[in-house]
């Protein structure tokens, strides 16, 4: 009989002879099947993910060598690509686009014996905070399919909340793993910028993107982690530094690790308006547990809070404006089948038809702050936020070895409810963009529940590439969150 609590109790059962891989993937499926109101997959690979499956227990059942993620049953996120599998970015411009490499973290799950059972929808070209902007359908919360999961990858989110695969990747700019792990109650992981090669994801921001990872809890995450960090020949902006091994360290298997214990928090994000009152007082309550178990929890002033979200989209959609280009109609891409006068009018008509609204608003705004009569007031203006906003960090993390904040205003909203504002729905970024501007990692951990019955969590982060301290915090932030 297939059960599924975490990789390692999986694994347990396989070497055991309890379930196999075949069963775990006919399990999934048949989820899938039954929830197929959610929109969480675009497309599933169910004859591919059960021979593959198949193959898995015939080399176990022969003894022989098995990956650190053997037989795991896998979703991605639909700009991430998969050779031979389309990847759309959920945009019409890409349609019918097939991959024709894989990207390195997802060739890193296939050669540690993942199982990939299908692509998963989101926010077109990863544009979005609830997931309403998918050319192919918004995602529904698998808690309350009146609300959104989240976005911009919220049908992974939500793949991991109804159960539908173990883990999950997806891609986060300013909180796209973040705020969805928050809004469905999954444990959602950003690591450093460069900590995992991005070879293979369609781009947004290059300088912000960054894969992230969705699981039930933080054990799963490590060993994810682990298997798809490290350097890649195919990204020059990858890190070479050696990759730890997160899955055995955080459980203090044979190492000397010592646990961080030196909070920060900055006092403005829980003094904002826009935050939820519930959520305040439980994140204020929650610090002060940690105070009362031992850990020095200090509040931070911290002025630039305001800025973070200006800062954030200038900089990003000038990014997006300029990788967005090379969806053009000609080289590849969407082509209008309507008459047009020149080249320039066919590029008109093949964007404007293939591209969504709020592609097209971002891409807009970005020309416009990219423009040689707002370049300096906006763009310029904006990079040297930025490298305040590091500097500040760098300091910061000489004194503390973890930094915590809510990891949204709000718990998850109503389909359409800020549809009409797009100033709302940038300003449910507000505690996530911070660690993509300044590059560190940030993890979501699923900790309480509103009084409307929906989740919500913590956001923890530490200096970059300190992975194994965020995560050793966050696994006893979940662990302890009931005592």
């Amino acid at each position: 009989m297939f059960r599924f609590n975490t990789i390692k109790d999986y694994h347990a059962s396989l070497l055991a002879g309890e379930t196999s891989c075949i069963q775990a993937v006919d399990f999934f499926l048949d989820q899938i099947n039954q929830q197929q109101h959610l929109n969480s997959f675009l497309e599933v690979f169910p004859d591919e993910a059960k021979l593959r499956a198949t193959q898995l227990d015939e080399l176990r059942a022969k003894d022989g060598p098995i990956g650190k993620l053997h037989g795991v049953v896998v979703g991605i996120k639909d700009v991430l690509c998969y050779d031979g599998h389309k990847v759309t970015a959920a945009s019409k411009i890409l349609e019918n686009y097939t991959a024709i490499y894989s990207a390195t973290a997802v060739q890193k799950l296939l050669d540690e014996g993942a199982i990939i059972i299908g692509r998963q929808n989101c926010d077109e070209f990863a544009m979005g905070s609830s997931n309403e902007n998918s050319a192919y359908g918004p995602v529904k919360n698998a808690l309350d399919p009146t609300r959104v999961p989240g976005g911009s990858s919220g049908g992974s989110a939500v793949a991991i909340q109804a159960n539908l695969c173990m883990v999950s990747l997806g891609s986060d700019t300013g909180g796209s793993v973040r705020q969805p792990a928050d809004f469905c109650g999954v444990v959602g992981l950003k690591p450093s910028y460069g900590r995992i090669s991005r070879y293979g994801l369609i781009a947004y921001a290059s300088s912000f993107d960054q894969i992230g990872i969705f699981s039930h809890n933080v054990d799963d995450a490590a060993l994810v982690l682990e298997v798809i960090a490290g350097a890649d020949h195919f990204d020059s902006t990858v890190s070479v530094k050696e990759v730890p091994a997160y899955a055995n360290i955080i459980t203090n298997t044979g190492t000397d690790y010592t646990a961080p214990k030196r909070v920060a928090y900055f006092k403005e994000t829980l003094s904002h308006p826009g935050l939820d009152p519930e959520i305040k007082n439980q994140t204020e309550a929650y610090l002060a547990k940690l105070v009362d178990k031992g850990y020095t929890v200090d509040a931070i002033h911290f002025d630039l809070l305001a800025f973070l979200v200006p800062t954030y989209y200038v900089l990003t959609t000038a990014e997006a404006s300029s990788n967005l280009s090379r969806f053009d109609g000609i080289k590849y891409g969407h082509r209008t089948s309507a008459n047009f006068e020149d080249l320039n009018d066919l590029y008109k008509k093949s964007r404007t038809e293939g591209f969504g609204a709020e592609v097209q608003r971002r891409i807009l705004l970005g020309t416009f702050v990219l423009s040689a009569g707002y370049f300096d007031a906006y763009f310029t203006k904006a990079q040297q936020v930025r490298r305040q906003l590091v500097d500040l960090t760098n300091d910061l993390f000489l004194k503390y070895e973890i930094l915590i904040s809510p990891t949204v205003p709000s718990p998850a909203f109503k389909l359409g409810e800020h549809s009409h504002s797009a100033t709302e729905m940038f300003l449910a970024d507000i505690y996530t963009v911070y660690a993509n501007l300044v590059g560190i990692p940030a993890i979501s951990i699923p900790l309480f529940k509103h009084s409307n019955g929906m989740p919500f969590g913590l956001q923890v982060m530490s200096a970059a590439f300190n992975e194994v301290q965020l995560l050793q915090f966050s696994k006893e932030m979940m662990e302890t969150k009931s005592s």
